[in-house]
């Protein structure tokens, strides 16, 4: 077997010392306050001022400022509690536990689903916010309060039209406040909350209704590993494959998102 020659070896090695000590040499120069200038110049940087609060005016434009921000980040929470957000995404929650499939749709695909159905079913109510209340505001056509009174109109329409008069009753004894004349006189502070409860109770009793099919599967597979002897086979494992099928034979996806629309007309 050939070996290298030592030359080869030694000349090598020097390469590497010059190369390490030009390095060296270069991370050990001193920086001037030209560099640091320079670096701190081109480093971004991001600023946030309210001017002219001095005057009455100016704090109130800061405070509706402040509040706007408030009401952004409170969005999530007005979507859950003041569209059809909750009934949809807790019935589909239910119908994934239902077949056992515990992954299978992910929670991002459930959320996904459940917020366009969500955007169907709210298109009429936003369309008629934006018709009677956004674009006027915009076009300076009507004031801030009056925006506000408008926008409200549809909202509470939608919420009333699926929410239990007991739970209106409920909500209005908790909060001492006398029976309105006309249900659209009723305070948002309790139409939300009872709007929530109906919404809950609802998507509950679908729920359950989902429930059915897929638990008489579990009986019938359970009852039938134990007339052979097969205790010790874990039925989900079992009636898993036939459940899936039953749900595509019956094309299961159209039937459950038809019936969540139309539950709301």
């Amino acid at each position: 077997m050939h070996r290298p020659s030592h030359k080869f070896f030694w000349l090598v090695l020097g390469l590497l010392i010059l190369l390490s000590g030009s390095a060296q040499a270069q991370t050990d120069q001193p920086i001037t306050e030209t560099a640091i200038g320079d670096e701190e110049s081109s480093a971004p940087s991001l600023s946030l001022s309210l001017d002219g609060i001095e005057t009455p005016q100016g704090m109130d434009s800061a405070v509706k400022i402040v509040l706007l921000m408030t009401v952004l980040s409170m969005a999530p929470a007005f979507l859950v509690l003041l569209t059809s957000f909750t009934r949809i995404v807790i019935v589909l929650g239910f119908l994934r536990q239902a077949m056992g499939a515990n992954q299978a749709p992910n929670n991002q695909i459930l959320i996904s689903l459940a917020f366009f159905l969500t955007l169907v079913v709210m298109s009429p109510v936003i369309s008629e916010m934006n018709t009677s209340a956004v674009q006027p505001f915009l076009s300076e056509e009507i004031s801030q309060d009056e925006a506000f009174t408008r926008i409200q109109i549809p909202l509470k329409q939608f919420m009333l039209s699926q929410v239990r008069e007991k739970d209106i009753a409920l909500f209005l004894e908790l909060t001492n406040t006398e029976t309105p004349d006309s249900p659209e006189e009723l305070s948002m502070v309790v139409v939300i909350p009872a709007f929530v409860l109906s919404e809950l109770k609802t998507a509950f009793t679908m729920g359950f209704v989902l429930f059915i099919p897929f638990l008489i599967i579990d009986m019938v597979v359970a009852s039938v590993l134990m007339s052979m002897g097969m205790m010790m086979l874990p039925p989900v494992l079992i009636s898993l494959p036939f459940k899936l099928l039953l749900f595509v034979l019956v094309d299961g996806w159209f039937l459950v998102v038809q019936s969540l629309v139309q539950s709301f007309q």
